[in-house]
């Protein structure tokens, strides 16, 4: 692929093998409360406490994936053993029922457990496979999210199509453990190209060093975690906004939104990541543009505009439920969803790989993987969040729920801005 240019061979292996773990959890994702919904006929507030301690747990667990990368197996082994739990645990979905809840709630665990193992791992690589100080960097990790939008694309379309073929979710499911498999064959298969990013565990040891470099660099450690940290808090705000694709989302697509054959509520979560694989070759153009200038903005900036522009995005879904979505009638044009997808995707770009790359940057290198899984713990937290609010989607007027998400969004991006020093630190 041009775009692949300047870049390592390893970054090509780690995009695919993303991509494909990505398709199944977003085969997942896409039909997950619609199953809910209408296999279990569960009311929004059971679906909303299911999908926010699920989605909570997926991003919890890369904290404890991470560790035991730094500390045991190592990043490649970790990535292997977290992929054969995931496929495990998409099996038992797909044999799930509303009468054998059991295998459902233990799929979930089992999902979320693996992708814990998983996907702070294949971050810590990707970051791993550049130089210090690599100018590349940046735009290696929007490339790698380019793979993880590139499998949630295709992964709600295929779901369409097995559901409307089959009338079945749990062959979806099925399809989702098809897809890691797939994922594990790449990364095998590729493994020569990226064997030299997993360090973690094979890590040369320091020199000797006096007091005073030692307090330094503890000092410095200490800055280093003071910076993830206020970055960590910032950023849970708005993964509890964006989440809402999976659940107020896809409700007012359910209820709200008017229905074709070739549209229907599960399909929507593509628009987002086909915005992604649409706009990504012009940010990195535009900021390797900058960068050459020496005018491109560090990383906390870009997150500053990510996260204003996703409450912009909300603002969309405010003027949709006054103009009709809050009788809960499918009425309204699709374009609505359409647009605040498109919207909040620009305030994704600017925030996701650019966290994933300030992470990979800052984190002192015998703590990257916890660090790694530490990102996705805030997004934990934001993704439980969600779910937590879409308990009240049914109860406040819906323009009254995306109005509060929107302000507590466009509030939240101005502490980035009060706390630029702190991160700019060592961004």
């Amino acid at each position: 692929m041009p775009i692949l240019r300047n870049h390592p061979a390893g970054l090509q292996v780690l995009f695919f093998t993303e991509m494909w773990e990505r398709f199944g959890f977003y085969i997942m994702m896409a039909i997950f409360t619609l199953y809910m919904d209408q296999d279990f006929l569960w009311d929004d507030a059971r679906k909303g406490n299911v999908y926010g301690l699920f989605l909570g747990a997926v991003f919890f667990m890369p904290i404890i994936g991470g560790w035991i990368a730094d500390t045991w197996l190592g990043h490649r082994n970790t990535i292997r053993v977290g992929a054969v739990i995931m496929t495990v645990g998409y099996v038992m979905l797909a044999l799930s029922s509303v009468n054998r809840l059991a295998l459902f709630y233990l799929a979930l665990v089992l999902v979320a457990v693996g992708t814990g193992l998983f996907k702070a791992n294949v971050s810590v690589l990707v970051g791993n496979l550049y130089e210090p100080g690599s100018q590349f960097k940046d735009a290696g990790y929007n490339i790698f999210y380019m793979g993880i939008n590139l499998g949630a694309f295709l992964a709600p379309l295929a779901a369409t199509l097995v559901h409307s073929l089959f009338n079945s979710y749990n062959i979806s499911f099925g399809l989702a453990a098809v897809g890691m498999v797939l994922s594990m064959v790449i990364f095998e298969a590729g493994r020569q190209k990226y064997l030299y990013a997993d360090t973690a565990h094979t890590s040369p040891r320091k020199a000797e060093t006096t007091p005073e470099e030692a307090e330094a660099s503890r000092r410095e450690e200490r800055q280093r975690l003071v910076s993830l940290g206020t970055l960590f808090a910032i950023v849970i705000f708005f993964w509890m906004a964006f989440y809402q694709n999976g659940f107020a989302l896809t409700l007012f697509a359910q209820r709200s939104t008017v229905i074709y054959s070739y549209l229907q509520p599960e399909t929507y979560q593509s628009f987002g990541a086909f915005f992604i694989l649409l706009l990504t070759p012009f940010v990195v153009w535009i900021f390797g543009r900058l960068r050459e200038k020496g005018k491109e903005p560090p990383n906390p900036v870009k997150i500053f505009v990510g996260m204003f522009t996703a409450g912009l995005s909300l603002i969309i879904m405010v003027g949709a439920s006054l103009l009709g979505g809050d009788r809960d009638v499918n009425i309204m044009s699709p374009y609505w969803l359409i647009s605040s997808y498109f919207v909040i995707t620009i305030a994704e770009i600017l925030v996701s790989p650019m966290g994933l790359s300030f992470v990979s940057k800052v984190a002192p290198a015998r703590l990257r993987g916890l660090m790694m899984g530490c990102w996705f713990g805030a997004t934990a937290i934001g993704s439980y969040s969600s779910g937590l609010l879409g308990r009240f989607y049914s109860d406040l007027e819906h323009h009254t729920y995306f109005l509060l998400l929107s302000i507590l969004l466009l509030a939240t991006s101005f502490l980035v801005l009060a706390s630029l020093r702190i991160l700019k630190r060592f961004a």
